[in-house]
């Protein structure tokens, strides 16, 4: 028989035949699928998506040294910057010494865990010198060789002057260190605990903090020293202003790119729409200077995207009434370009449809007909804005006290790797906070302990808030035997020094009769309040004892003759 000859030859067996009479042996040769080229990770992929999350174990970035593993919020705050600031210090080290690391095991191939190939760095004064000092966004040493070109009356490229603007609007004329200090400031005042109105405010100060456009900054100057220009200077520029909240000066900019016959791009357009609310009063003003730029976008032939739709949703959050019908006007334009909604989209809408003060059922549908929609959906990045679907979603279910809508919110959060869309850690731990309190509200005990357990601290570390919820659930189920156990985790989690929660703990306790098993109980947990109080009096942020605290410690105590503690 020829070797590549793949004809197989009929079974001799008549029963066998018999039972398959309208069976055709083919006499031609098998022809081979074609080859499927798989990705490098997709056994990791195929291996990962066969384990579920282990609610006993820490955030992932904290399980290579147990010893760094957080207890609490400000731990997690403190062992997170800590880590990033190590990576920076590994980051420079590949960076200041390439020599070093020339060696590379990992297979496949991290890009992030070895140093660029990057060519020698130049001492003298030219364009490559000048690229070199952009690539590595060395802002205030590219802008300082670009006037020294142009002092030196050497003329730089037009490719190489864009990629400067480019640098200096993305930084908004700021040092990419400065801006990341700030960041990091925000990160941590995201986690610390205040109510609803005083996060708003603060979230409006880190918004305005550092990030305003200066007027006859570099990105300006340079822009006017430019010889020539093209559309994507102006493109930067506008993009730039938007950013960085100088809307008008972004919409005058945009004037002068229409005098000189030039086309803006999509994102351009996108950067314009999102900034028509800034410079416009009315609700009816702000739609019909969105509805210009989309009818220019339609006279240019530009192709709107995903972002250029949820530009327009963005902006309709702050038109009132008003864009609810727009609202679902431009969703049909959607429809009828068949582009598919990210969760940003989703987000949008209910910030359009959704006050936190409505009260009429037509108010709250949009909430339950977005659910239909995303049950079961895979989701992946598309627009900055997608992470905060999920918080603001559960902060809905929250206010209509509606648990079986957040059990399915969760669902969706749980399918396929939406985890990831998410957000940072502050949206996480909003999310779960709220979850958290509506389990405490509206679900039986057994059922929120079990979520209790599942969600901290593997996903976040609740607030005093959140604890408080906890024993209020134990007060309604009556189950207060449990308090001294939610005691150990209220000082792990570092609330023990809130005199709210020890006035809680211990009037709970001190309250009702109990069996005396449970009184000994209280009676040791008391002690424990007591003597931890007087550790804090050796720190600088101590505890004080008041007269109701006392007076239900006192009591938890003496009604049992075991307490060793002596007043």
């Amino acid at each position: 028989m020829d070797a590549f000859d793949f004809r197989r030859p009929c079974s001799g067996n008549a029963a066998l035949q018999k039972k398959s009479p309208n069976l055709e042996v083919n006499e031609g040769i098998i022809s081979l699928p074609r080859k499927k080229t798989w990705d490098k990770l997709a056994v990791l992929q195929a291996l990962a998506s066969t384990v579920k999350r282990d609610p006993t174990a820490p955030n992932y970035m904290f399980q290579d040294d147990p010893y760094l593993i957080p207890r609490t919020t400000t731990e997690f705050r403190l062992f997170s910057l800590s880590k990033e600031s190590g990576e920076n210090a590994a980051r420079y080290i590949l960076d200041k010494h390439p020599n070093l690391f020339e060696t590379d095991i990992a297979e496949p191939h991290v890009p992030c865990l070895m140093p660029e190939k990057l060519p020698l760095q130049l001492e003298e004064v030219c364009e490559d010198a000048l690229k070199y000092q952009i690539r590595f966004r060395k802002l205030k040493a590219s802008v300082d060789m670009y006037d020294q070109l142009m002092q030196a009356g050497t003329s730089v490229s037009l490719e190489t002057s864009n990629s400067l603007l480019d640098l200096l609007c993305f930084y908004g004329d700021r040092e990419p260190d400065q801006l990341n200090s700030t960041e990091n400031n925000s990160k941590l005042e995201q986690l610390e605990e205040a109510s609803e109105e005083r996060k708003k405010r603060r979230n409006w100060q880190n918004g305005n903090r550092g990030l305003k456009w200066r007027e006859n900054n570099n990105a300006e100057r340079i822009f006017n020293l430019m010889p020539e220009k093209n559309a994507h200077s102006y493109c930067t520029m506008i993009r730039g202003m938007v950013k960085h909240r100088a809307a008008a000066k972004a919409f005058d900019m945009y004037t002068d790119l229409l005098n000189n016959r030039l086309k803006a791009d999509v994102h351009t357009f996108n950067a314009l729409i999102v900034a028509a609310s800034e410079v416009r009063e009315k609700y009816t003003e702000r739609w019909e200077l969105v509805e210009d730029l989309l009818n220019q976008m339609a006279q240019q032939k530009i192709q709107p995207n995903l972002l250029t739709f949820n530009s327009v949703l963005k902006t309709l959050r702050w038109c009132g009434a008003f864009g609810k019908s727009m609202a679902l006007r431009t969703l049909n334009e959607m429809k009828a370009l068949n582009i598919e909604p990210s969760l940003a989209t989703f987000d949008h809408l209910l910030g359009i449809f959704y006050k936190p003060a409505a009260s009429s059922r037509g108010e709250t549908e949009m909430i339950y007909e977005v659910m239909d929609e995303i049950k079961g959906k895979r989701f992946y990045p598309q627009d900055p804005d997608d992470g905060n679907f999920f918080p603001s979603a559960m902060k809905i279910c929250l206010d209509l006290k509606d648990i079986q809508l957040a059990y399915e919110l969760h669902n969706v959060l749980e399918t396929a790797e939406n985890r990831k869309m998410l957000g940072d850690i502050g949206q996480q731990t909003t999310y779960c906070g709220r979850f958290f309190t509506l389990l405490c509200m509206m679900e039986q005990l057994d059922v929120v302990m079990k979520w209790y357990k599942e969600m901290v601290p593997s996903m976040f570390y609740p607030n005093s808030q959140g604890m408080l919820d906890l024993l209020y659930a134990l007060d309604t189920a009556n189950h207060l035997e449990m308090i001294p156990q939610i005691w150990k985790d209220i000082k792990q989690l570092g609330h023990g020094r809130r005199p709210a929660m020890t006035e809680e703990v211990l009037a709970l306790m001190a309250r009702d009769t109990q069996p005396p098993e449970t009184r000994v109980a209280f009676a040791d947990c008391a002690a424990d309040i007591k003597s931890f109080c007087e550790a804090q009096e050796r720190r600088q942020t101590t505890l004080e004892w008041t007269a109701t605290s006392l007076g239900t410690c006192w009591s938890c105590l003496r009604n049992t003759i075991e307490s060793p503690v002596i007043w």
